[in-house]
């Protein structure tokens, strides 16, 4: 198959989030909080870092950190090794977090989903606006 990245869509999920960038951030880059609100993980905020995210699903999702600007962007892969080439899924997630009056605005976004890929596209979809208001969940109760 020839792909070429206009092939390729994406999951875009935009939050304003009243929390400030910098607490945004804790919840992104440390570990026990990412376990909280996205999946277990080995994750390191170092660019380079290869991770693994653990789902509660049994699938183990190959990562490596791509981009690191402390408060303002975050990215790495977001690979899933699979026997179908409809759920075999090499992408890249990117937060970006821009100060607001109010707070932040928290944009994810998940990009190098196929044409083919319709079921893993629509599960993204639902999925981070889990992930995101579990996200929003742990940054109530934290200090």
């Amino acid at each position: 198959m020839n792909e070429t990245l206009t092939e390729a869509r994406s999951v875009v999920v935009e939050r304003e989030i009243s929390h400030p960038p910098e607490k945004i951030w804790r919840a992104l880059t440390q570990p026990h909080l990412i376990a909280e609100w996205l999946m277990k993980n080995d994750f390191e905020p170092v660019v380079g870092h290869r991770f693994n995210l653990r789902g509660d699903w049994g699938g183990v999702l190959d990562c490596e950190v791509l981009a690191i600007e402390p408060h303002n962007a975050l990215s790495y892969t977001w690979n899933f090794t699979h026997d179908d080439a409809a759920f075999n899924l090499r992408s890249v997630v990117t937060f970006t977090l821009t100060p607001t009056s109010t707070g932040t605005l928290l944009r994810m976004e998940q990009v190098g989903f196929r044409p083919d890929q319709k079921q893993a596209y629509g599960g993204a979809k639902v999925g981070w606006q889990g992930f995101l208001a579990n996200l929003e969940q742990i940054l109530a109760r934290i200090d």
